[in-house]
């Protein structure tokens, strides 16, 4: 497919070189394709990038941009029932869908930039909280969100 789009460049590289890469220079990527197994491993790496597993949506999509959507982390059964759990991948999974399999752009934006606007108020979840934010459990920052979206409909 490569030669069907030259303005996208397009390298190759075996998993424990992308692992390095995404750690030393992770800007150098839009878009990574690999197999279940190497995109656990490599999501998992990314993941810290972000200070986070909980703040990474994905996607898994067929040819017709059909698919699955998901926190990158599962369902966390580790943390279940606490209140702790980061709900923003999720959300941020259900704009990717919008925006991928439903083509609703303007939905998913409104979404994104809902979840901006609960993270630039300072608000944190226990996984991403540092010092001079507001510690919040789960349903408060999804409230958070839904609170911001309210606002800006």
């Amino acid at each position: 497919m490569a030669k069907d789009y030259p303005e996208v460049s397009l390298s190759h590289m075996y998993v424990d070189n992308a692992a390095m890469q995404l750690v030393r220079a992770p800007k150098q990527f839009d878009v990574v394709v690999t197999t279940n197994m190497f995109g656990d491993i490599l999501s998992d790496i990314a993941a810290m990038l972000t200070g986070s597993i909980g703040m990474l949506p994905s996607a898994s999509l067929n040819a017709d941009n059909k698919g699955m959507y998901e926190p990158i982390h599962g369902s966390a059964p580790d943390i279940a029932g606490q209140g702790v759990a980061n709900p923003l991948a999720t959300i941020l999974s259900v704009a990717m869908m919008l925006r991928y399999s439903l083509n609703q752009e303007a939905a998913a934006l409104r979404i994104e930039q809902a979840v901006a606007q609960a993270l630039d108020a300072g608000l944190r979840t226990p996984d991403i909280y540092s010092e001079g934010m507001q510690k919040i459990g789960t349903v408060a920052m999804g409230d958070a969100v839904i609170q911001a979206l309210k606002g800006a409909a």
